[in-house]
C-alpha cells in the first residue's frame, strides 16, 4: 500500500484549510466553557484569566513569532532553492527556542508572587495573591513544550503543507478541553478540591495539550522525511556562504516583529488585568466580586466567544505570510498589492456582520453559554467589536512585517499601545460621566488602540508600496449597507417579538432563527450588489456551488 503524499496548497486553498482547522479549535474552545463556567463561576474564570494573560505574555516573548517567522524563512529558502540551509534553519531554531522556553519558565516560576501581588494588590474578597501565584506557576510548565512545537508548525507552513498543522491544533485543543472538563469535574465533585486547585488542573491542560500536539508533529515529520528533510545533491556557492549565525540572526530578525505583535496584544490584556479590577473597586464603587466578574468577561468568557471571529483572520494570516513572502522575494509588487486588498476585503465581509449580530443577540448568546448574568451581556455587547479591531490589527501589522518594514511595525505597535494606556483611565471616567458603564471605557480604549495601529500600517502601505484601497473602500460601503439593513430588520424583529428568556434551549432557538434571517438578508444583499463575487471571485463561488449541488 502506497503512503499518501502530503499535499501542498495554493493561497485560498491553504487559507480555507487553515481557517477550518482553527475554527474547529475555536468551536471546541467555545463549547467547553459552558460546563466549565458552571463548575468554576466568575471568580474561577477571573483566576483562570489571570493565569492565561500572564502566560500569554511570557509565551509571546519566548515563542509567539516563531511559527510565522519559521514559515517565512522556510518559504524564502525554498523559493531560492536552498534546501540544505532550510533544514539547518529548522534544527537551529529548535535549539534557540528550547533555550528561550527554559528562560521564560524559570522567570515565571521565580516572579510568580510579585506578579500576583501587582494583579490583585491589597483588595479584599475574591482571589488572593496566593491563588494567582499558584496558577501562574502551574501554567508556566507549558512554555517548556510549546516553543519546539511552534518550530514544527512553522516549518510545515513554510512548505505550504497546512493539513498537519491544522490537525495538530485541533488535537491540542481536544486534549486540552478533555483535561479541563474531566480534571475540573473530578477535582470539584469527586476529590472536593478547592477552587484554586481546580483552576490549577484546568490551566495545566495547556501543558498536556501541547505535549500531544508536539508528539503528533514529530510523527508526521518522521514519516515524511523525504518531503521535509531530503538531501540535496547540489549546494550552490551562495548557499555555502550562509553560516549558522546568519540563520539565527535572520530567524530572530523575522521573529522579533512577530513576537512584538503578540507581546503588544498580550500587553493590551495586561493593562486591563493590572488596572481594571483595582480601579473599578477603588474609584467607581464596584465590589471586588463584581469587578472580577467584569474582568472575567474580558479576560476569559467574552474572549472565548470572540475566538470564533478571530479564527477567521488567523487562518488567513497563516496562508498570507508564505504567499506574500514569495511574491515579495520575487519583487512581484502587483501581486503583493492584490493579496493585501484581498485579505482586507475578506476580513471586512466576514467579521463585521458576525460582530454586529453577536452584539444584538448578546443577552441570548450569553445565556446559552453562561446562564443569566447581570454584567456579562452588557460587557460583551461592546467587547465583541474588540474581535474586529484585533483582526484588522493582526492582518495589517503582519503585512508590513512581512514586507520587512520593521521600524514602522514598532512605531505602529508603540503608538497603539500608548493610546490604550493613556486612554483607559480617562475613558473609564468619561463613560461614567455620560451615564454609561465605566468599564466601557477600558473596552473602547482597546478598540481605539488597535485602530490607531492599523491606520498607521495602512497609511504606510499606501505611501511606500502604492497600495490603492479604492476597491476595498467600495467593498466596505457595500458590506456596511448590507449590515445596516440586516441590523434594522433584526432590531425591528426584536421590538415586535421580545426575545428575553432565561431558558438556554429557547435562547438557542432564538439565536438560530435570528442568525438565519440575518444571514439570508446579508447574503442576499451582497449577492445583489455584487460584493460577494467581487471579493471572492466568480470562479471560487462557482466551485462552491457545484460542490454543493454534487452533494445533493
Amino acid at each position: 500500500m502506497k503512503r499518501r503524499k502530503l499535499k501542498r496548497h495554493n493561497f485560498l486553498q491553504g487559507a480555507f484549510i487553515a481557517t477550518v482547522g482553527i475554527v474547529l479549535c475555536k468551536i471546541i474552545g467555545m463549547l467547553y466553557v459552558i460546563p466549565f463556567y458552571a463548575m468554576i463561576g466568575d471568580q474561577g474564570g477571573a483566576l483562570y484569566g489571570y493565569a492565561y494573560t500572564i502566560y500569554s505574555l511570557f509565551l509571546s516573548i519566548s515563542t509567539a513569532g516563531i511559527p510565522l517567522a519559521m514559515s517565512k524563512l522556510t518559504s524564502e529558502y525554498a523559493a531560492l532553492g536552498y534546501d540544505e540551509t532550510k533544514k539547518r534553519a529548522f534544527y537551529i531554531s529548535k535549539k534557540v527556542l528550547n533555550i528561550m522556553g527554559i528562560i521564560s519558565f524559570v522567570l515565571l516560576m521565580l516572579f510568580a508572587k510579585p506578579i500576583a501581588t501587582l494583579i490583585v494588590g491589597n483588595t479584599s474578597g475574591g482571589n488572593s495573591v496566593e491563588d494567582v501565584e499558584f496558577v501562574i506557576r502551574i501554567i508556566s510548565t507549558a512554555i517548556l513544550l510549546v516553543p519546539t512545537m511552534s518550530v514544527y508548525r512553522g516549518y510545515f507552513q513554510g512548505h505550504k503543507v497546512i493539513t498537519p498543522t491544522s490537525i495538530s491544533q485541533v488535537l491540542e485543543q481536544v486534549v486540552r478541553v478533555l483535561v479541563i472538563l474531566i480534571g475540573s469535574f473530578m477535582g470539584m465533585k469527586i476529590f472536593h478540591l478547592s477552587l484554586r486547585d481546580t483552576v490549577g488542573i484546568a490551566v495545566f491542560s495547556a501543558t498536556v495539550g501541547a505535549l500531544f500536539s508536539y508528539l503528533y508533529l514529530r510523527l508526521v515529520a518522521h514519516k515524511n522525511k523525504k518531503v521535509f528533510f531530503a538531501r540535496s545533491n547540489k549546494v550552490s556557492d551562495e548557499e555555502k556562504k550562509i553560516t549558522d549565525r546568519a540563520i539565527v540572526y535572520k530567524l530572530l530578525g523575522y521573529a522579533f516583529p512577530f513576537i512584538m505583535i503578540d507581546v503588544f496584544k498580550s500587553l493590551y490584556n495586561s493593562v486591563d488585568v493590572f488596572l481594571l479590577v483595582k480601579t473599578l473597586t477603588n474609584n467607581f464603587g464596584f465590589t471586588k466580586e463584581s469587578a472580577e466578574t467584569i474582568m472575567s468577561v474580558i479576560s476569559t468568557w467574552g474572549l472565548k466567544i470572540n475566538q470564533i471571529i478571530i479564527a477567521i483572520s488567523t487562518g488567513i494570516m497563516i496562508r498570507l505570510i508564505p504567499n506574500l513572502t514569495s511574491s515579495f522575494v520575487k519583487n512581484d509588487l502587483r501581486d503583493v498589492r492584490h493579496k493585501i486588498n484581498q485579505t482586507l476585503q475578506v476580513i471586512i465581509y466576514l467579521t463585521i456582520p458576525m460582530a454586529v449580530g453577536l452584539s444584538i443577540l448578546s443577552p441570548n448568546v450569553w445565556t446559552i453559554f453562561y446562564g443569566v448574568s447581570e454584567y456579562g451581556p452588557k460587557v460583551y455587547s461592546l467587547y465583541v467589536f474588540v474581535a474586529v479591531a484585533t483582526i484588522l490589527f493582526t492582518s495589517t501589522i503582519t503585512t508590513i512585517q512581512v514586507l520587512k518594514e520593521y521600524k514602522m511595525v514598532l512605531i505602529a505597535l508603540i503608538s497603539g499601545f500608548l493610546m490604550k494606556v493613556l486612554l483607559t483611565i480617562p475613558l473609564l471616567y468619561g463613560f461614567n460621566k455620560m451615564g454609561l458603564p465605566a468599564y466601557y471605557g477600558s473596552i473602547m480604549a482597546t478598540i481605539l488602540g488597535y485602530g490607531c495601529c492599523s491606520l498607521i500600517a495602512l497609511f504606510h502601505l499606501n505611501i511606500k508600496y502604492r497600495v490603492d484601497y479604492e476597491e476595498t473602500i467600495k467593498r466596505f460601503f457595500d458590506v456596511m449597507i448590507a449590515v445596516i439593513i440586516m441590523t434594522i430588520v433584526l432590531l425591528l424583529l426584536k421590538i415586535m417579538i421580545p426575545i428575553s428568556s432565561s431558558s438556554k434551549l429557547l435562547n438557542l432557538l432564538i439565536v438560530v432563527i435570528y442568525t438565519a434571517i440575518g444571514g439570508i438578508i446579508y447574503l442576499g444583499i451582497t449577492i445583489k450588489n455584487g460584493s460577494l463575487y467581487k471579493i471572492f471571485g466568480n470562479d471560487i463561488i462557482q466551485k462552491v456551488v457545484v460542490k454543493l449541488k454534487n452533494r445533493h
